[in-house]
């Protein structure tokens, strides 16, 4: 019979591993990741030759996805170009850029199938006589390893002539140059920090669902059980 446990530790952990999921989803897509340095409206991946207005902006670029000012089009409010500037992963302007992708795209493929699975720990607590949280929790600190892993290849990659196109020939590798970080990174650090508390946390998890408060209502016939 499926006994429906909700406790507050539970649904925590819960509501913090999809948070975490589509927090590093969202950061692997953006372009936010490096902020360029100041340029004339109408320039382009540092070629300033199609003249417009002066007034500056500074586009972006992220592991495979960048945002940029479209030429010619300074007078209209929809003058910003965002898209990959990879057609495949080859392409990727940098080695350490396509390590990272691989490593960040790992982490996040983990981190989305335990966000899945965490929304039926009401109904199944274990699964092969193994307790679910523990299994989630190893997981996602797996998942944590290959966040660190991407996010300490990245900066690696500042180098690469796609990136000092952005940020000047003064950046190398772990030196921004004129470029500054933008958000994703951010956030893509803010994430891992949260998926090795989320992987500490589903121990608390797993305490709470199988606590002696829970096991006397389920003896006493109740299916569904909500704990503070």
């Amino acid at each position: 019979m499926c006994h429906v446990i909700v406790t507050c530790r539970s649904m925590l952990w819960t509501l913090l591993s999809i948070v975490v999921a589509f927090a590093e989803l969202i950061a692997f897509m953006s372009a936010d990741w490096l902020i360029g340095k100041a340029k004339p409206s109408g320039s382009e991946d540092g070629d300033n030759r199609t003249g417009g207005s002066q007034e500056p902006y500074r586009p972006t670029l992220g592991i495979y996805w960048r945002c940029t000012r479209i030429p010619h089009m300074q007078f209209s409010r929809r003058d910003t170009l965002c898209g990959p500037y990879a057609e495949n992963f080859n392409e990727i302007a940098s080695g350490f850029w396509q390590a990272t992708a691989i490593f960040l795209a790992m982490g996040i493929m983990i981190l989305c199938t335990v966000a899945f699975v965490s929304v039926f720990t009401m109904c199944v607590q274990s699964i092969m006589k193994k307790s679910i949280f523990n299994v989630c929790g190893l997981l996602q600190g797996i998942a944590g390893l290959f966040l660190i892993l991407g996010l300490i290849l990245y900066p690696a990659g500042w180098g690469c002539q796609k990136a000092t196109n952005y940020c000047g020939n003064y950046a190398s590798a772990y030196k921004l140059g004129d470029c500054s970080l933008g958000w994703a990174f951010y956030t893509a650090i803010g994430g891992t920090v949260l998926t090795f508390i989320c992987a500490v946390f589903s121990a608390q998890a797993e305490i709470a669902t199988s606590s002696d408060k829970v096991q006397e209502e389920i003896e006493e016939g109740k299916n569904l059980i909500c704990l503070l």
